[in-house]
């Protein structure tokens, strides 16, 4: 049976931090993944409108093994400057790829689009997300805020607001994987028009309020509820990452992040449209010197859909009403 790190977060994985920063009036924000040390990564798109930067590095074939931090971010293509404040905060610290005498912080980025939801998006000549990005970085602790926070602050979903969720899991063989999802998708997260979410299955406890799935399942459970029908490509996105303290190469990295679309498409109806721009992150920290067998491997990437389906549910569940709010939350639903 599975069960829960400590915190039921993704920072119950050893040498990783995560930082929130938001601005309740623009509607908007940046999370951070703070790696303790360089964590080998890749990355998975599925959806059809991604937002990203720096993801072809990632690929098992190319050079860079690790990374020092992953970023995700509200803004649209605007957010993709967070990285940059995020590369600034993790210089000033001297930290980064060694180049001869440079140092370059490898900080690969996500963003979801949240400009059309009640916020004030006039920020002028440039907008705000390098200077979120680098405030996130300084935020980065053990303990941080989900649901209403960081890159969820203005995510919505079908019918609902969405969230920064997260989960973690305890595997037998003493591994560690966590979740951390920003949910922003055009699809549903609750069966039909019901408060019940489609992860239920995978729930530990009542993390996400504990009403398991609707029997007999409604009348609407299979109808194919959007956000907006005629949304613009890249318009809708969940973007997350899935890490592990499992010693692992690049490749088995990769495919960890193939395994944790699995939890979108548990928890979302439906998942990897074209209209988003579904991506999920992979981070290693081998912190627990744990190299899995090809039986624990399964387990593993199991694991990895069952707790990113948690994240999704527990971003929304923890969703908190705003002024100017165009969806009401999860809480508010009757």
């Amino acid at each position: 049976m599975f069960r829960t790190g400590a915190r039921n977060l993704i920072t119950d994985v050893a040498g990783l931090k995560v930082g929130n920063a938001d601005d309740a009036k623009l509607k908007s924000g940046v999370t951070v993944v703070l790696c303790e040390e360089p964590a080998v990564a890749a990355v998975q798109v599925l959806g059809g409108a991604p937002g990203t930067r720096e993801t072809d590095l990632l690929e098992p074939h190319n050079t860079v093994e690790a990374v020092n931090a992953v970023v995700l971010s509200g803004g649209s293509a605007f957010g993709l400057d967070a990285a940059s404040g995020v590369q600034a905060a993790l210089r000033e610290k001297g930290v980064g790829f060694a180049v001869r005498d440079q140092l370059i912080p490898i900080v690969p980025a996500a963003i979801l689009f949240d400009l059309i939801n009640g916020g004030d998006k006039d920020w002028g000549r440039y907008p705000p997300y390098r200077e979120l990005g680098h405030a996130a970085a300084e935020a980065a602790a053990l303990d941080f805020a989900i649901g209403t926070a960081g890159a969820g602050t203005g995510a919505t979903t079908a019918g609902l607001k969405g969230g920064l969720g997260s989960a973690s899991t305890l595997l037998d063989n003493g591994v560690t994987i966590g979740a951390l999802a920003a949910v922003n998708p055009v699809g549903s997260v609750t069966v039909g028009r019901s408060r019940h979410f489609w992860a239920a299955p995978f729930e530990i406890g009542d993390e996400f309020g504990g009403l398991g799935l609707p029997s007999p399942l409604p009348p609407d459970a299979n109808d194919i509820i959007l956000k907006i029908r005629d949304a613009a490509a890249g318009a809708n996105t969940t973007i997350a990452v899935i890490a592990t303290d499992a010693v692992l190469t690049k490749a088995a990295a990769k495919r960890l992040a193939i395994s944790a679309h699995d939890g979108f498409a548990r928890a979302t109806w439906p998942s990897h449209t074209p209209m988003d721009g579904d991506l999920v992150f992979a981070l290693a920290t081998g912190r627990s010197g744990i190299v899995p067998s090809p039986d624990e491997a399964i387990d593993l990437y199991a694991a990895a859909g069952t707790t990113m389906a948690r994240a999704v549910a527990r971003g929304v569940h923890a969703a908190t009403p705003a002024p100017d709010d165009l969806l009401p939350v999860w809480s508010g639903r009757g």
